[in-house]
């Protein structure tokens, strides 16, 4: 694999605290320069919005496989929901994964609200995350049905104010 660093004259570790410090903390552009020139580091704000845009999704790719590797998400109670949103005038769901933390998991626009629509979606998180423990649905008889071919359907718990995990992230 060659190195994506190969051609910048600072530092893979200047470049990795420069673009950290800008997505970490909600600071502008400029201040990001000034708090880096602070530490000794000179850089221009348009040479953090450079690295922004040429490293982040590298690093976020890192973080969410470190993220992955050090928290087992399978431990973890999942909340599913869906909400109806209208995208060029017509109405779609969004179906949402989020977990006990309050962290979305799993974002998935469908036109359809059925069996297969929740079979998708709770695959694709599946194939994402691994199994998780318990997953705590509404009452949605399209995520029972789902679950019964999945083969998890004792891992679901369904009841009236449980769910309010997910209703509270939207």
């Amino acid at each position: 694999m060659r190195n994506p660093f190969r051609y910048f004259n600072s530092s893979p570790e200047i470049i990795f605290l420069t673009v950290m410090i800008y997505v970490r903390y909600p600071l502008s552009l400029r201040e990001v320069e000034d708090l880096l020139f602070e530490r000794g580091i000179d850089i221009c704000h348009e040479t953090v919005r450079f690295y922004w845009n040429r490293f982040g999704l590298m690093f976020a790719v890192e973080i969410r496989k470190r993220r992955v590797q050090s928290h087992s998400y399978s431990r973890w109670r999942w909340h599913p929901d869906e909400v109806f949103v209208k995208i060029n005038g017509e109405t779609h769901y969004l179906w949402r994964a989020v977990y006990h933390e309050g962290e979305v998991l799993e974002v998935f626009v469908m036109k359809r609200r059925d069996r297969k629509a929740a079979l998708a979606f709770l695959k694709r998180a599946m194939k994402r995350f691994g199994q998780p423990k318990v997953i705590v649905t509404d009452r949605l008889r399209s995520y029972r049905s789902a679950m019964n071919l999945i083969e998890n359907a004792a891992d679901q718990e369904c009841g009236r104010w449980l769910n309010t995990r997910a209703e509270k992230s939207h």
